[in-house]
């Protein structure tokens, strides 16, 4: 089983960094332990399972959980819209909200920013990603989109990924603004999306529950949304109004306890993506950035 930390690049300190993983242990396991992968099949990837945890971080014992979580993972409480001590459980915690100006959204009107805080992975043409997580492995957008049809425009489009981490902020937004439609959702079962679990097997992300919403704009033509379970992500919650405009930056809703991943995908020739991004990427490694910070730019 291998022990190496998850690094990535920070954006705003310029530097490669491990990565605080809630529940490293239990992921290792899972996915590296013979016995481990068995409790995977049998439990850990099922919606039960996962409904059960996200019981448990709605029950009022799990408040408990809150200030030790805040203190070990560095959570700065000033950028929160409610006081912790208003939350009647850890999932309330979890959904939190934050202030309006906790996160500034790009304001150039050429500008699309992350959808979510967390560890981002860019790839200007998906085509040409082939072996990021597996060797060998391409990333099946049929599969992830269940609709080769809609697949077609985005076949030498880009993709971004982004992962959240249970220590993240765990509400999305749109990264540009546009006209959504309804979200639709495809069942599947509930496997970790940490790269610990990606290394193994990537179609992790095409077959996990998911729900999918087609953002029509002006500058980037059609851009799709795509919001990952995971375990322990008791729900995937929409929040918006579809069919009515949404400004960049509006939110578009939350997860619940546990980490999961957004996708976005753009068109072929629409976005060039910003330099760090395709960098780190470059160099298999994830770059973390927070939600509203710019993404890339139209062509």
């Amino acid at each position: 089983m291998s022990s190496a930390p998850i690094k990535y690049f920070n954006r705003y300190t310029g530097s490669v960094e491990s990565e605080a993983v809630y529940g490293e242990n239990f992921v290792r396991w899972t996915y590296d332990r013979p016995l481990g992968r068995l409790a995977l099949h049998l439990f850990a990837k099922r919606a039960l399972f996962s409904k059960w945890y996200g019981w448990r971080m709605k029950r009022p014992a799990s408040r408990a959980k809150i200030d030790p979580f805040i203190d070990r993972y560095d959570i700065d409480p000033n950028e929160l819209a409610d006081d912790p001590a208003t939350f009647t459980c850890f999932n309330d915690f979890f959904i939190r909200r934050l202030k309006p100006d906790a996160r500034p959204i790009d304001s150039d009107e050429h500008a699309v920013v992350f959808p979510a805080d967390g560890r981002h992975l860019g790839f200007p043409d998906v085509s040409k990603a082939r072996g990021f997580f597996v060797k060998g492995q391409e990333f099946d957008l049929d599969m992830l989109l269940m609709d080769a049809e809609l697949a077609n425009p985005y076949r030498e489009g880009a993709l971004v990924l982004s992962r959240l981490c249970p220590v993240d902020y765990h509400r999305f937004h749109f990264p540009v603004g546009g006209i959504p439609s309804r979200s639709r959702l495809i069942k599947g079962p509930l496997f970790s999306v940490s790269p610990i679990a990606l290394r193994r097997k990537l179609s992790y992300l095409w077959s996990n529950k998911r729900m999918i919403t087609r953002l029509e704009t002006e500058q980037f033509g059609n851009v799709i949304l795509i919001e990952v379970g995971a375990t322990c992500v008791g729900s995937i919650r929409q929040s918006f109004e579809f069919a009515r405009p949404a400004l960049k930056g509006t939110e578009k809703g939350w997860f619940e306890f546990g980490g999961s991943s957004t996708i976005t995908l753009f068109e072929k020739g629409r976005i060039k993506l910003a330099d760090d991004l395709v960098e780190q990427s470059s160099q298999c490694r994830e770059l973390y950035a927070k939600m509203g910070d710019r993404m890339g730019v139209a062509v």
